[in-house]
């Protein structure tokens, strides 16, 4: 499948895994509002995130393909699949350690990473905990499977997994919460059954079809799981700003009172929607190219694909971050304020998610960049920019949160973070591979930037003139203003952004069109 075909159906799949991540935040907002328990609730998920973090999570993955890709395309199969077999068993071992120690640990973990949640709704975080921390097995063993269907060119079965997940939360919170004598144990059973199935026994099922060959190992002195593992290791000792941030937020949101947690949590959500949509799509299509690319030793054709990727993923991050900044808070109460969640509410999450907002455009830039360097085999230069700028994040949320911006400055944070790795990211590139398109990505940034602070202000200035009326009536209204003013406004963005001569425009008509085919290696040139 070609890099646009399979960016299309990854885009596709991670549309609707954001939309029915949404519809469960919406059911879940509108059964709970925001309070202590919700609060609770998402303190929960610390435990488990922490704990994929801490294996490695989907670095281990990125380790994993380019050994697995090599054997691979050199029809070295059955080595392939030992590697496969030998990693998935150690690892399967080493997170059922993990996660039968974090069991028994479950409440002094809550309140070593939520200190500020009041003491009378740790235990319930902490048995929510419990419930979920199982499904890591699943989150784990189910990457690596991803992985080598990735690699063999399947993208269907991972693209959907995530969908299965949300489908787990939507029904229970909505069938099992009614029910349950705690019914926000309903949305945490949901999570569970949901990543096991989507993550491991439908992904079992299509490794079977696909011809997988596994057959359990500990054979850790072969050269090429050695490898895997050399690859990893600097990701387990460094701190990537994207598996720390939210455990450091939710540990600086506890002190900010009620409700915090869960705003920042939900507004963080938003905000991933468009970096799983393009960047995380875009990144996952390209990454078996580059990969097949510096094998095959063609680094110029490496460097176009790389290139054309990033450039148009952050030319569509550019629009994105500037519409969500003026439209969050018709986003928040058309996709949250209903049932339990008020006023109130809407205008504690818009104040997160308008600072959120401000880095969207560098965290679509990250994946690619990211897998450029796992496919160069390259783990330990982005692990150590990613370990400086988390704590230059604790840095800022330490200043940030203390200043008049309060909570906010928490989210603020996370954006200025996010600008910072992208910079670095992109030096780090440049100095692995001697060039980059510096000239083309700055040039890109200038122009798009300027689109789309032009087009933001006129639809600041519309949305103005339509104040919102109170109930279901302010709502409705909201989501006029979002598909009226938010589609008018991306094909003004796109449009000018031709009339600029910008082909990254050009590249994402045709992927939102899906008219054309770009090819995998385009223009090198510096």
């Amino acid at each position: 499948m070609s890099v646009a075909g399979a960016s299309g159906l990854m885009a596709a799949a991670l549309l609707l895994s954001r939309a029915l991540g949404l519809v469960r935040d919406a059911i879940i907002s509108a059964s709970f509002g925001i309070d202590s328990v919700r609060d609770a609730y998402q303190a929960a998920f610390t435990i488990p995130d922490l704990l994929f973090y801490l294996v490695a999570g989907g670095a281990l993955s990125s380790a994993f393909i380019p050994v697995f890709t090599r054997h691979w395309s050199q029809g070295e199969h059955e080595d392939a699949w030992k590697v496969f077999s030998t990693i998935v068993t150690v690892m399967g071992i080493a997170i059922v350690a993990f996660i039968v120690v974090a069991e028994i640990f479950a409440l002094p973990l809550i309140n070593l990473l939520t200190p500020g949640l009041p003491e009378s709704v740790q235990p319930l975080a902490a048995d929510m905990a419990r419930i979920l921390l199982p499904s890591q097995l699943g989150f784990l063993i189910g990457a690596m499977m991803f992985a080598t269907m990735n690699a063999r060119g399947h993208f269907a079965v991972p693209a959907m997994s995530p969908n299965i997940y949300n489908l787990g939360i939507i029904f229970g919170a909505a069938f099992l919460a009614p029910v349950l004598p705690i019914p926000i144990f309903g949305p945490t059973w949901g999570a569970l059954v949901g990543a096991l199935l989507g993550n491991l026994l439908i992904p079992i099922l299509a490794m079977r079809r696909f011809g997988a060959k596994f057959r359990p190992s500990l054979d850790v002195s072969h050269p090429s799981v050695r490898r895997v593992f050399a690859l990893m290791v600097p990701v387990v000792f460094g701190l990537s700003l994207p598996g720390v941030f939210p455990i450091v937020n939710k540990w600086f949101a506890s002190f900010h009172g009620e409700g915090v947690i869960s705003a920042l949590e939900i507004g963080n959500r938003i905000m991933q929607a468009p970096l799983g949509v393009f960047g995380q799509a875009f990144a996952i299509a390209v990454f078996p190219t580059l990969i097949t690319l510096h094998v095959q030793k063609k680094p110029e054709l490496f460097l176009g694909a790389m290139s054309r990727t990033l450039r148009t993923v952050m030319f569509i991050g550019v629009f994105v971050s500037v519409i969500l900044y003026v439209l969050s808070e018709d986003v928040i109460r058309v996709l949250n304020q209903w049932g339990k969640f008020d006023e109130s509410d809407t205008q504690l999450v818009t104040g997160g998610l308008q600072m959120y907002a401000i880095g969207v455009f560098a965290w679509c830039g990250h994946p690619v960049l990211m897998r450029s360097f796992f496919a160069l085999e390259d783990t330990l230069t982005p692990i150590l920019l990613g370990t400086l700028t988390s704590f230059v994040f604790v840095g800022l949320c330490w200043a940030l949160g203390g200043t008049a911006l309060g909570y906010k400055g928490l989210a603020l944070a996370v954006s200025l973070s996010a600008v910072l790795l992208l910079v670095l990211l992109l030096l780090g590139l440049r100095a692995r591979l001697g060039r980059i398109d510096g000239a083309r990505i700055a040039r890109m940034l200038l122009l798009s930037a300027l689109a789309a602070l032009a087009t933001g202000l006129a639809v600041w200035y519309l949305a103005s003139l339509v104040p919102s009326p109170e109930g279901v009536k302010g709502n409705l209204l909201a989501a006029v203003r979002l598909v009226v003013l938010g589609l008018g406004a991306a094909w003004v963005y796109l449009f000018v952004g031709k009339a600029l001569r910008l082909e990254e425009a050009e590249y994402a008509l045709r992927a939102v069109l899906r008219r054309n085919r770009p090819q995998n290696g385009g223009d090198s040139s510096r």
